[in-house]
């Protein structure tokens, strides 16, 4: 879906620049520019951001386990 109607961006954009290594809104504003023009999508795409972030934490967790 479209998060940022200005720049034509879009949520897995945002999902793929935190995937890339961007690690909050402020790296993805950068690499893409998004809520640079009216700002109306900021608090989409920091959810967003978040929302990744804690994906791909969960995702490191599953990697390892215990060993006994």
């Amino acid at each position: 879906m479209y998060v940022c109607l200005c720049k034509g961006i879009t949520d897995t954009q945002i999902r793929a620049a935190v995937q890339e290594g961007a690690s909050s809104l402020r790296e993805v504003h950068a690499s893409l520019g998004v809520a640079s023009q009216c700002g109306k999508c900021g608090i989409m795409a920091r959810d967003i951001v978040r929302e990744s972030l804690n994906d791909l934490a969960e995702a490191d967790e599953q990697l390892f386990y215990a060993v006994s």
